[in-house]
């Protein structure tokens, strides 16, 4: 049997004590009841057969993300030459569009049913005989067919860039070549070109250049980087100069972080391995990637809903959701409702306020962010310890936190890893004009927010 959501105050229990007076928890909210955010879930493999969405459909909605990736899967889709059968896919994407989740697509891998097919897993070689190349093409051409008008969002190949034989020039020939088929079939569909594992600004601009040379960069709406690192927040160097090398080449493309998350327990292989995570490290991870990419204007992902057994290495522990060797759900890991903590608050009616109005004294590296809603003028700030990867500890320290340009009436202090919402008191707070001083804030190594209480949907505890 799968474990139940817990839709009580208390799912989400760490040790956690800030010394301030409980008011409540974030109300969960689901992907229907928003009408967008920035981020979407990961649901990979299932092209590989390393996880079974059966498994896991149920805990899609409740999280609160609108949009999910999923993979083509070339091999699974033409194991005859020459007939497609589309039907594991049509069961995945039907189910999932009439959940009301939005659909991103990615071109992959290659086929051994071709000589010369290409990889069939990760980091698996292109297609390169002529015959291949061509099944390729025709393949690509029957997927967008076959759904236009229910996907318009593509991804190109996943991650070519960790296939050493391939060149900036290979990676970027073989983008333009998938991403015209697709635009002939769907004219406005919008496609995420490259699809990079590094967030390298010098690969970037070889494949930007190579595109420009072939007058093709307009092709792309986006363009994809995964770029892991144990400390979520030292890869902002990174993100903002291939933010600055796009903007030489496009006015109109953006940077999309389109994979990233962190494993639940130590792990051998894969990103992130050889360090002793846990699950409060890891939502914490994931919740720092989140509001950090929101925080740099970067659409991302969450990666990924399920653990995944990847065959011939190990089970790939990043999930929301663990997962057996038989790829059954068997718990609900404390990250799932952390995230769900996140999309609760931050969709797509809050704007981030660009202008620095946050200072903060505190005696280690820290990140804020300034977000406004929409509809209300509401303010809130996002703030956290960036100094170092993230552990287990739940001690907190006190940062003075000063915030210029607005004003928050009913300021509350909230911790995202757990939901809880905590009184600030009144002899912390001191405001002359428009400029208020938070005096003795806890801080720690996860994301907390100062809030305007009215802007919250609160659980009584």
């Amino acid at each position: 049997m799968k474990p139940r959501i817990d839709t009580s105050p208390s799912r989400a229990e760490t040790p956690l004590d800030p010394g301030l007076k409980l008011l409540g928890t974030i109300k969960p909210r689901s992907a229907d009841e928003i009408s967008g955010s920035n981020w979407t879930l990961g649901c990979e493999t299932l092209d590989r057969d390393f996880a079974d969405y059966q498994q896991y459909r149920e805990y899609l909605v409740p999280l609160g993300i609108k949009t999910i990736r999923l993979q083509g899967g070339w091999a699974k889709t033409e194991k005859a030459k020459g007939i497609y059968d589309f039907t594991w896919l049509d069961t995945i994407i039907d189910d999932a569009r009439g959940r009301g989740l939005n659909i991103l697509l990615e071109t992959d891998y290659g086929n051994p049913a071709y000589e010369g097919g290409g990889g069939w897993d990760l980091a698996g070689g292109f297609p390169t005989s002529a015959e291949a190349l061509g099944a390729w093409d025709r393949w690509v051409e029957a997927m967008a067919t076959h759904y236009k008008g229910k996907v318009r969002d593509w991804a190109m190949w996943n991650e070519p860039d960790i296939n050493k034989q391939h060149r900036p020039a290979d990676i970027v020939a073989f983008n333009v070549r998938t991403a015209e088929i697709i635009k002939r079939v769907i004219p406005d569909a919008r496609i995420a070109g490259l699809s990079l594992a590094s967030s390298s600004p010098k690969l970037l601009d070889e494949c930007l250049k190579a595109l420009a040379d072939r007058g093709s960069v307009d092709l792309f709406h986006w363009f994809i980087y995964h770029g892991y690192a144990a400390n979520p927040d030292s890869s902002y160097k990174n993100v903002e100069a291939l933010k600055e090398t796009l903007a030489r080449y496009s006015t109109t493309a953006k940077m999309r972080q389109g994979e990233n998350g962190c494993p639940s327990e130590l792990a051998k292989k894969f990103a992130l391995s050889n360090h002793p995570w846990t699950e409060y490290s890891q939502a914490k991870w994931d919740l720092r990637r989140m509001l950090g990419d929101l925080g740099h204007d970067v659409e991302s992902a969450v990666f990924t809903i399920c653990d995944f057994n990847h065959t011939g290495r190990e089970i790939n522990r990043k999930g929301l959701l663990r997962a057996t060797a038989d790829k059954k759900v068997e718990k609900i890991k404390l990250a799932y409702y952390s995230v769900q903590n996140a999309a609760a608050v931050f969709d797509d009616q809050l704007q981030r306020v660009k202008d620095p109005t946050v200072t903060m004294t505190y005696d280690k590296p820290t990140a804020s962010f300034v977000f406004r809603q929409v509809a209300t003028g509401h303010h809130l700030v996002a703030l956290w310890d960036c100094s170092a990867i993230p552990n287990d500890s739940f001690d907190t320290r006190p940062a003075d936190v000063k915030i210029d340009g607005f004003t928050i009436r009913e300021p509350v202090w909230v911790d995202l890893v757990s939901g809880r919402v905590y009184e600030i008191p009144a002899n912390s707070i001191t405001t002359a004009s428009n400029t208020t001083v938070f005096r003795r804030i806890p801080l720690y190594d996860a994301p907390v927010l100062i809030a305007e209480k009215a802007q919250l949907a609160l659980q009584a505890r």
